[in-house]
């Protein structure tokens, strides 16, 4: 890491480029003798790519930004915040801290926090990043997270790691034996460390396959953001736990919508199944993602349209985690249905269907946007239909 970097007068000259399109400011070439055009356009393109995602890194003067693929598996703000809430006890090692974005917040609630990242480079990144952001109770050690645990006598409240998804071998990966390092051929070493560990993983990790690989499971937390998974998160235990607790959580801004369910609970229940009513409802993506489908129509006392179709219904209102509509029209789908809905605009949704919705779009020559809904699915009786919506 170029410790020029962290010049006033470097700082100022890329906020002062921060529109500037990246072509055009390598072209430019470096005004600066002892920082080249490419540090400072990995610096440029590093902060227009957390925007969104880190908006305290964003808005913090100073901040530096490793090159960008380091920056693909950082957790968000968001997603960052809500794991500081699960963490209890004083001491804390993230033994894959990267950029740093958990430590800072592990920082708020925890006394000490070890930040242990193997990457030379972006260690060096995350130490800087954190003093400027004032986390003094971070401490930051280079090394191999197994070598490290390997030889240190300390042990901690709660270890905390997000494996490498990105190996030379297969590219990206999301299977906990693929990645770095592999969790389940060192579980022994991680638990003689810690009296609580929290795992992350890609969204794609089946939790069934997640189970078999982690024998400990206490909780699993399914984490959205505006309705796309961001993470999973596994907190193992000293001891085997028979019953896994499920979380899906939404986060949408300041709110967040919470579910539990066990996993037993997901294979035992039994769901109701009938024609369309009044109301539909659709689950956000976290309550997907945990597969406790037939639990949703069995909790909520709500009807399933099909065995395939995630899409439940009832005669009157309830407070659901997720979308809720009205339905207005419930049409077949068949040639006549472009005369029969004569809109050219709405919000299109497909589920159990087979066509996709590009596909429905140019058949239909129907734009997106208005305050339509249409659900294009299959019911009880294998008829496909379209149920025209409006937001409840």
């Amino acid at each position: 890491m170029n410790q020029a970097l962290l010049q006033p007068d470097v700082q100022d000259y890329l906020e002062s480029h921060t529109a500037t399109p990246l072509a055009t400011f390598i072209l430019k070439g470096s005004p600066f003798q002892d920082i080249t055009v490419q540090e400072l356009a990995q610096q440029l393109e590093g902060k227009r790519r957390i925007k969104a995602k880190l908006p305290l890194w964003y808005r913090t003067k100073g901040i530096l930004f490793p090159p960008k693929v380091n920056l693909e598996q950082t957790s968000s703000e968001i997603t960052a915040r809500y794991k500081s809430q699960l963490v209890k006890g004083n001491t804390l090692i993230d033994i894959t801290g990267g950029l740093g974005v958990d430590s800072y917040y592990f920082s708020k609630v925890m006394t000490q926090v070890t930040h242990v990242e193997m990457h030379e480079e972006v260690s060096a990144f995350a130490k800087a990043n954190l003093a400027t952001l004032h986390a003094s109770n971070v401490t930051c050690i280079t090394a191999n997270a197994i070598d490290f645990l390997t030889t240190t006598a300390e042990t901690f409240d709660v270890m905390y790691v997000d494996p490498g998804r990105r190996t030379d071998a297969k590219g990206k990966v999301f299977m906990l034996k693929d990645c770095l390092p592999n969790v389940p051929d060192h579980i022994d070493l991680l638990l003689s460390k810690c009296t609580t560990l929290w795992i992350k993983t890609a969204p794609l990790l089946d939790i069934t396959a997640g189970l078999k690989e982690l024998k400990q499971v206490a909780e699993i937390h399914i984490v959205a953001v505006k309705n796309e998974v961001k993470e999973l998160l596994w907190r193992i235990e000293q001891t085997k736990c028979l019953d896994p607790k499920i979380y899906a959580v939404n986060c949408t801004g300041d709110a967040t919508d919470t579910v539990s369910l066990t996993y037993k609970e997901i294979h035992t229940a039994v769901a109701t199944y009938d024609f369309p009513k009044t109301y539909l409802y659709e689950p956000n993506v976290a309550l997907l993602k945990s597969g406790g489908f037939n639990w949703i129509s069995n909790h909520f006392q709500i009807d399933k349209l099909h065995t395939h179709t995630q899409l439940y219904t009832s005669n009157e209102p309830i407070n659901f985690p997720g979308r809720s509509f009205r339905i207005e029209r419930i049409l077949p789908y068949n040639k006549q249905l472009k005369k029969a809905l004569a809109i050219d605009k709405a919000h299109i949704t497909t589920r159990n269907f087979k066509e996709t919705v590009i596909h429905i779009r140019k058949k239909l020559r129907i734009k997106e946007g208005g305050d339509v809904y249409l659900f294009f699915t299959t019911l009880l009786n294998e008829k496909k239909v379209v149920l025209v919506c409006h937001k409840a």
